[in-house]
């Protein structure tokens, strides 16, 4: 939905699990030495019967930026010293957000956080965005204040249960000494990536990157063609592809779906239930190569957008 469209969401808050009053819920932001005991709560978060979400491989995927730097864009809320959301800075403007199980519907958790979005610092004012499980009461909150709906993600998702086939091609585990390589892949990837080797240095420092595989996959000549990163979050739980990428001139030859069959296989052998991956619904190739993949599209998830106010 456009912000300069008539917006009417009809969303009104529904009735939701609520904790003891008596202890109120702080926003906090770890130091970089706390952000290990972050990532390990956001593991417990991770199961498939629960709306996917932040992940830790996502805060893992954002230590690229260092400790320090991901330490700042990182927000907990919590209640008697116990942390029940987990926000994410991805950018100036956007918010990605995760909630315990139990706190998902939580009445007072989910105004806490509209309040602190909205009116503390976390976001800065004009147009802004959050993502959160469509299943959180977050979403009606929001919705009652005015917040819009955005660019559909669609979700797709292979089960961990069964084999996964062999990828059909040779598959090397990226370490130090091929960061160079899978750092020109990635920035080949994606327009705009600005990416490098140091960038994966320091990513492959955080504490979150212990439960990853990088992963590479070349053409017959030897020259790399194709990445993948995986990121476990512990036996018999959701693992999350960020990201896939395939180099622009090497496009159309299969890479991507190899690349991301092997990341299967990684997480399967890591011990993962299932394995998730996010992209824009408008990105059909994306889409369809996951799909041949073996990942099956279950929902489409949006996330939230507050619009600009406009001048009187």
């Amino acid at each position: 939905m456009r912000c300069d469209a008539a917006a009417e969401t009809g969303v009104r808050a529904a009735g939701g699990v609520v904790f003891d009053r008596a202890m109120a819920i702080e926003m906090g932001s770890p130091s970089a030495d706390e952000l290990g005991d972050v990532v390990r709560v956001m593991k417990e978060w991770q199961d498939d019967d629960v709306p996917v979400q932040l992940h830790p491989g996502d805060v893992g995927w954002y230590w690229r930026f260092g400790a320090e730097r991901t330490a700042q864009a990182t927000r907990t809320w919590s209640r008697a010293g116990e942390v029940l959301a987990v926000g994410l800075l991805d950018g100036a403007d956007l918010l990605r957000m995760a909630f315990a199980p139990e706190a998902l519907r939580d009445e007072e958790l989910a105004r806490q956080v509209a309040q602190d979005v909205s009116g503390r610092g976390v976001l800065p004012e004009g147009e802004v965005s959050l993502e959160a499980p469509m299943s959180a009461l977050i979403q009606n909150v929001l919705g009652e204040d005015g917040w819009e709906s955005g660019e559909p993600w669609a979700l797709l998702r292979r089960d961990l249960g069964a084999p996964v086939p062999d990828p059909g091609v040779d598959v090397e585990l990226v370490g130090p000494e091929q960061a160079h390589e899978w750092a020109a892949v990635l920035r080949a990837s994606f327009e705009g990536s600005t990416f490098t080797e140091e960038r994966w240095h320091a990513m492959a420092a955080g504490v979150a990157y212990v439960d990853a595989r990088c992963l590479g996959v070349r053409d017959e000549r030897g020259e790399m063609v194709a990445a993948v990163i995986v990121w476990s979050a512990g036996e018999g739980r959701t693992g999350l592809i960020e990201p896939m990428g395939v180099h622009r001139e090497h496009r159309g030859h299969g890479h991507g779906r190899a690349i991301t069959v092997a990341g299967a296989r990684a997480l399967q052998e890591l011990g993962s239930s299932s394995v998730v991956v996010y992209t824009p619904s408008s990105n059909a190739g994306a889409v369809a190569t996951y799909r041949s993949a073996g990942l099956e599209q279950v929902s489409e998830r949006r996330d939230l957008r507050r619009c600009a106010r406009r001048a009187p």
